[in-house]
Parts: structure tokens; sequence; C-alpha cells
């Protein structure tokens, strides 16, 4: 049997490739490239920091007695991950690009070159499980509940999980360390990564402009009887929920309620006017491939490292769904994700409208 390995330079996909060759598989390790240095404001003279997470990887194939190969996606990743992050938040949107990452570039683009390849399964050093039952392929939460990754991975299909493998999804991030060490990897100790790739030092409204080649307009922050507030720097450098580096002065703490793009205003207001119960959700995938036929119980998360809450799902179309939480939820925030959830299980998951 034959695996491709996405390898990221990190310990957990390196971890990955070891567990896959030692179950005796012929593996392929690989990297894929997504972005030059100019896309994340880095000067092309300098090694950033995708370069050293190669070289990484490639060591650590080599080690293992992996061909390895760099797959040039900088194309693709610009056109589905960057262009999206750029247009939602200049439509007032908050984006989730390692979502559309994972469903563009890894169980797509990857996918159909593994194919290519000959490769029977495409492997990742995801925190998340597949398992079969009843006939189904289903996606679990891993094991260490402090690293599931299970959040990002709702949009995987019934064929895309059967050639897919997460090796260390039943174990503890301390173990892959440990077994990563011992093994002599040069990334045992590396610490995970926290940033989007694209905007290595967190200033994502930069790139945005970097990319378009103009500067953000200004606009007025507004109340929410639409008295001015005072200017803000433009709509792209506000999500909701914001409350921190807004510059308007107030007795009372005031956070961005709703952005409104066509006539460039920031709504602001307290704490209490973030939350609501129910939500419209959009390009649903339901991973067992099929619908439900009508409402029903389960929890749902609206962000990575939200706890699950109690909803009521109602389907409205073979890809929407409307949403009814038992407890109002603070900041349902348009563009994030809604994954749904059956104990350990993803039933499912979509955007936020």
């Amino acid at each position: 049997m034959k695996a491709l390995i996405a390898m990221s330079g990190g310990v957990d996909s390196s971890l990955a490739a070891k567990l896959m060759k030692d179950k005796g598989f012929d593996c392929i390790g690989c990297t894929m490239k997504l972005y030059h240095n100019e896309d994340a404001g880095i000067e092309s003279s300098r090694t950033c920091c995708s370069l050293d997470d190669v070289e990484v990887a490639r060591s650590v194939a080599y080690k293992l007695g992996m061909p390895f190969y760099v797959f040039n996606f900088t194309d693709a990743f610009r056109d589905t991950v960057i262009r999206k992050f750029i247009e939602s938040y200049e439509n007032g949107i908050t984006p989730n690009p390692c979502i559309d990452c994972n469903r563009y570039m890894k169980f797509d683009k990857l996918y159909e070159r593994a194919k290519t390849l000959g490769c029977d399964y495409i492997v990742t050093g995801h925190y998340a499980r597949i398992e079969e039952e009843n006939g189904k392929f289903v996606l679990k939460k891993a094991l260490d509940e402090t690293k599931d990754q299970s959040y990002v991975l709702y949009s995987m299909t019934q064929d895309q999980l059967v050639h897919t493998m997460f090796p260390i999804g039943s174990m503890q991030k301390t173990e892959v360390r440990a077994i990563a060490k011992e093994s002599g990897f040069v990334n045992a100790d590396k610490p995970d990564s926290q940033d989007i790739c694209f905007v290595p030092n967190g200033d994502y409204a930069s790139v945005i402009e970097l990319q378009t080649g103009k500067e953000s307009a200004e606009g007025n922050f507004v109340d929410k009887q639409g008295n001015n507030l005072g200017r803000h720097k433009g709509v792209i450098h506000y999500t909701i929920g914001q409350r921190k580096g807004l510059g308007v002065s107030s007795t009372e703490p005031l956070y961005v309620c709703n952005i409104c793009p066509k006539d460039g205003n920031v709504v602001l207001g307290s704490n209490d006017d973030l939350f609501s119960r129910e939500a419209d959700v959009s390009d649903f995938n339901w991973i067992s491939g099929e619908v439900p036929g009508s409402e029903f119980r389960c929890k749902a998360k609206i962000r990575y490292r939200q706890p699950e809450q109690w909803v009521t799902v109602i389907p409205t179309g073979a890809d929407t769904v409307h949403i009814v939480f038992d407890e109002p939820q603070r900041a349902i925030t348009p563009g994030q994700a809604a994954v749904f959830y059956d104990g350990d299980t993803v039933l499912g998951g979509g955007t936020i409208k």
C-alpha cells in the first residue's frame, strides 16, 4: 500500500510519516508550497519560515528513507484561500482560512496529486480520527481533547475519508513529542504554529492592503441608533466582538456588534448586544453524505476553541440549515464555521451567514 504524507515541518506530521513507515507502507513525503514571501510581506531576500519548514520536513523524510517532493500550489492557494480571505474582510465577514486550506488544498489539490502518483492514502498530522461504522466512514475527535482539530475538517467527504489516515489522532501530544525525540527528529521540541501561515506577524490587515495594493478606506463608528461615535481605520481592521484597538472614548466598554461595508460604518454596542440564539448556516457539508429529514438536537461549536453548546438544527435545504441554541451565544460571527457533534462524532459543518 502506498501513502502520500503531507509534511509541514512540524513534529505531528513528521511522526505521522514514521508511523506509516513502521506499518510497512510505501511512503512519499511532500510539502505544499502555498505562498511566496511577497504574499506575506516578507522580503524576497529573506528565508521565510515556510522555507525553513521545508528543509526540516525534507530532513525527516530522508532520515526515514522516504522520497520527498515540494509541490507548488501557490496559484491555487491564492485563488481559493487568500482571495476569499481578502474578499471576506472587505465585506465585513471574518473568514477561517485554515478550514479553506484543508478543504481546497490538502483534501482537494493534494488528494488529486496523491491519486496521480498511485497512492492509496493521503496522510496528515491532524489530531482527529477516522472510523468505519455501519458501512459509513465517520470523522471523530482526537483522544487528546486539548489538540483536537476535527472542527477544521468538517468539509471532508466519504470518498476523502476512505482514502485518508490520521495516524496520531489516538495519541497524546506528549507521547508524540516523546517518540519524535527518541527517533532523533530535529523538530521534536519545535513549538506548534499559532499564526495563519501567510500572516506570520498576525497583522492580517497589512497583508490585505499589500495584496490589493490599496489602503483601507476610513469610515464612521456609530451606535445602534446611527449616532456618530468617531472615525475608524477601515472595515478590514475589525471583527464581531472586538473591543481592543477601537480608540473610542466611552464611559462603558464598547464592542464591535456589526460591520456595514456598503456605507463603511462599524456599529458599536455593549457586550450584552453581542448575544443571540439563532443563525443561518450555508455551504453545509453532511459527512455522512445524507441530509437529515427533520430537525434534530445535537451540540455545536461556532469557533475553534469554544466549548460545545446544545442546539436545535433545522435543515432548510441540501446544504443549508437554521440553528437555535438553547442558550444565547456571544458573537455569532458571519464567515466562521458552525460544526455539529454527536458525542465525539462530527456530523458536519458550514459557514455562518
